[in-house]
């Protein structure tokens, strides 16, 4: 049912049902909020939102308080204006006076109220925490003194990630965000994603930065520092200089890269592609055989940390194959580095990710090869951005070089790794040609694509028909993996990755993206797929090579051994 509403003397139309702020949102008007997130239930807990309505003595919080037809509302009005000031005062009362040294300095939400409302002083003092820093998480660094207690980071690690690793602890004045007995996030529970640090309005959250250990690799004379970039990278990273997603965009960052001064640059998906390889001839084995089915992929190491901590009786189902961020790594140190002249404990192998979680895995004990680990850093997408200006490069103003070593080639199934449902549908069209030797009659699998929590697909691989699914979002995975126990879901395969809409979306990509730069980021992810005159990841020539001189047999011995993950098979092994 539709009606009239006055806003700020003028008419408007309503719907029966929705919120003031849905009505403001609509037609343009923008209110501030601390706590609001949108596709959340609202709680009108910071109050920021405030408007003032005819009638209602109190000022009401538009986010969650519903029109009605006899409304006329004021949404600056003096009052209004005095009462968000203050708020935004007294929030600065307790508030660290580190601005200039802080991370999210000029992409703060705080910063920016004050700024709006034009707070250039002090008004209020109150008592500072004075909470130690937590440091414990490999990934992601917990800043307690600077949380506003918004709540944001508390609804998506249950609601969107499904651990809640985080709470509020406390009551009244003494509230504050926690974590499991005090013990830091790294707990069992945190899976590392890093989406708190994505809705997170002030530095309270931010990534463990990798920065400086980068600088110094670049400028020690002993070292051969070489870097790789997630295909998701290029498909993003042009947000962050008024540039639009393009296949140039690819060059561009080759280019920026060695003119940080990376002796050599690597695409990631060229690993992505000797994943699926090896990922299909291990699927096939298990079909074979009868065995350990569904396959669970096991890029998304959020992913693979849930099952070992909460999950661990589908450890048998996890694929063993490394990450391609890990493949590409053990690649460059024993084959491609050594080709190159090099020691592989001169070669300092830095990895571009739009994930927190990467850190995380790069750290384990089990990504090294002797004592040399396969990666030595990895910084995020922001980071790269941060180092970009930094040095003092215009990307804008860098002209497109191809790459400039033979191992930048890839198909583009390596390079839809970036986006929910892309990593499976590029295994599929290995599987079908390992298994009948014939491609797949249409490459695109659309029950994949788009931004759905859960996506299926029946797939016929030669004479047989598959069920397969596409899960992002990790707590869209609990339902799926309840019905798998229980019999009433029969898949072969489900790709699994912890940020809504996959690494397109990771927790070290721009901090909050609207739903439109993410269904960018995926058309020209899927674009390239269009254009590419390498489609499958078993065509790839590069790969082929690697396999004829280094490698032997898709999912041979060698190759368990040097591109797959020893993983326990049940709890406590």
């Amino acid at each position: 049912m539709q009606f009239e509403i006055e806003i700020n003397n003028q008419t408007v139309s309503a719907k029966r049902g929705e919120t003031i702020k849905n009505v403001l949102d609509r037609t343009g008007i923008h209110v501030p909020t601390l706590c609001y997130l949108n596709g959340f239930s609202p709680t009108g807990g910071c109050r920021m939102c405030v408007v003032e309505v005819d009638g209602i003595s109190e000022l009401v919080p538009s986010c969650s308080h519903p029109v009605a037809e006899w409304m006329k509302i004021k949404t600056h009005s003096p009052r209004v204006l005095k009462a968000r000031k203050l708020l935004v005062e007294l929030l600065l009362a307790g508030h660290p006076d580190d601005c200039l040294y802080c991370e999210r300095s000029g992409t703060c939400g705080l910063q920016d109220l004050a700024a709006e409302m034009g707070i250039r002083e002090r008004k209020y003092r109150g008592k500072r925490q004075n909470i130690q820093i937590d440091n414990a998480c490999q990934s992601i660094v917990r800043d307690p003194d600077k949380c506003v207690l918004c709540g944001r980071c508390i609804r998506v690690c249950d609601e969107v990630i499904g651990v809640s690793a985080i709470d509020v602890v406390g009551r009244g004045s003494e509230s504050k965000i926690g974590t499991t007995y005090n013990k830091g996030l790294n707990t069992k529970s945190c899976v590392k994603c890093g989406q708190c640090i994505m809705v997170c309005p002030t530095g309270a959250l931010s990534e463990k930065s990798s920065i400086q250990a980068v600088l110094d690799a670049l400028n020690n004379p002993g070292l051969f520092p070489v870097i790789q970039f997630s295909p998701t990278v290029p498909a993003s990273i042009g947000e962050e200089f008024s540039i639009k997603a393009s296949k140039d965009i690819l060059n561009l960052l080759r280019v920026a890269l060695k003119k940080i001064g990376f002796r050599q640059v690597f695409d990631v998906a060229m690993a992505a592609d000797l994943t699926i390889m090896e990922e299909a001839a291990e699927f096939i084995d298990r079909f074979n055989k009868h065995e350990k089915l569904p396959l669970l992929t096991s890029c998304c190491p959020s992913w693979v940390r849930y099952i070992e901590e909460v999950k661990p009786q589908l450890l048998p189902y996890l694929s063993t194959t490394a990450s391609p961020q890990q493949m590409m790594g053990r690649v460059i140190k024993n084959y491609i580095g050594i080709s190159a002249g090099q020691k592989a404990e001169n070669i300092f192998v830095v990895s571009v990710m739009p994930c927190t979680a990467k850190k995380y895995e790069a750290d384990q004990d089990r990504m090294k090869d002797g004592i040399s680990r396969n990666i030595d850093a990895v910084i995020t997408t922001r980071e790269l951005v941060r180092m970009i200006r930094l040095l003092g490069i215009d990307f804008s103003s860098l002209e497109p070089e191809p790459g400039d070593t033979q191992y930048n080639m890839r198909s583009s199934s390596g390079n839809l790794f970036g986006v929910s449902g892309g990593h499976l549908e590029g295994l599929l069209r290995t599987i079908q040609y390992m298994m009948t030797g014939q491609e797949l009659n249409t490459l695109k699998i659309s029950e994949l694509r788009g931004l759905k929590g859960k996506k299926e697909a029946r797939v016929k691989i030669g004479k047989m028909n598959i069920n397969v699914a596409a899960v992002n979002g990790l707590a869209n995975v609990k339902g799926l993996i309840d019905d798998m126990e229980a019999g009433r879901e029969d898949y072969s395969i489900i790709e699994v990755m912890a940020c809504p809409g996959g690494c397109i979306n990771g927790g070290g990509q721009k901090l909050n993206p609207e739903e439109k730069h993410l269904k960018l980021r995926m058309k020209s992810l899927y674009d390239i797929d269009e254009e590419e005159m390498i489609r499958v990841a078993h065509k790839n020539p590069i790969i082929l090579d690697l396999y004829e001189r280094f490698l032997a047999k898709p999912g041979s011995e060698r190759n368990i051994e040097l591109l797959h993950i020893s993983r326990p098979t049940k709890e406590g092994s």
